[in-house]
């Protein structure tokens, strides 16, 4: 089963990379684009048939490594 997990920056976090693409994007003329977040998406391939179990695990593992809670937030979804 493919389970999905996002990364993003918490509210208030600097995000120096979303800084740097919005001021690329207003330099190549897209002036409109308000903030701008970069994060990170993460697509795992679970060997769990659990629809539930899968995003449980998948919850697991973005609590334990592939997010630092103290600056980043995460979502998981079943992928499709």
């Amino acid at each position: 089963m493919k389970v999905r997990v996002t990364v993003m920056p918490k509210a208030g976090v600097l995000d120096p990379q979303g800084k740097a693409i919005g001021h690329a994007l207003d330099s190549l003329g897209f002036g409109g684009v308000g903030e701008v977040r970069a994060g990170k998406v993460i697509e795992l391939e679970l060997a769990e048939t659990d629809p539930n179990a899968a995003k449980a695990a998948a919850e697991d593992m973005a609590r334990r490594l592939l997010a630092n809670s103290v600056i980043e937030s995460y979502r998981v979804e079943i992928a499709p």
